[in-house]
């Protein structure tokens, strides 16, 4: 349906899981660090997940290259974490090739900045 949100209650406590992390933990550190207190988040909430999951890109019948995605959870939102200023394009393209390479709808960009924490969602 035109104009549906998707899956709103699971995006909610998605983004909520970075800002737990982000109040525990506060600004300053890479992204490999939130990404494993992120992970902490998910196993706390018994949500089902994948992290880094392998994405192989096909081009007639032969691999010509892979994503590792930072999480998909319960098989219906990618969720990417970055350390940032903002939100640039890059994220944008990057979580658009995760959404057609696996055929999901939607994905969430979620920043980790000096100021909080900021999230954007991009829907495919």
């Amino acid at each position: 349906m035109e104009g549906e949100l998707l899956y709103p209650e699971l995006s909610y406590e998605l983004v909520g899981l970075a800002f737990n992390v982000y109040n525990r933990l506060g600004f300053g550190y890479q992204e490999k660090y939130y990404q494993r207190a992120y992970e902490m988040e998910l196993l706390d909430r018994k949500k089902l997940y994948k992290k880094e999951q392998k994405c192989v890109l096909m081009y007639n019948g032969r691999r010509m290259g892979r994503y590792f995605i930072d999480f998909v959870v319960q098989n219906k939102i990618v969720i990417e974490l970055k350390v940032a200023n903002g939100f640039y394009l890059q994220h944008y393209k990057q979580v658009k090739g995760y959404l057609k390479a696996t055929r999901l709808r939607l994905g969430i960009i979620i920043i980790f900045t000096k100021n909080g924490i900021k999230s954007k969602r991009v829907a495919n």
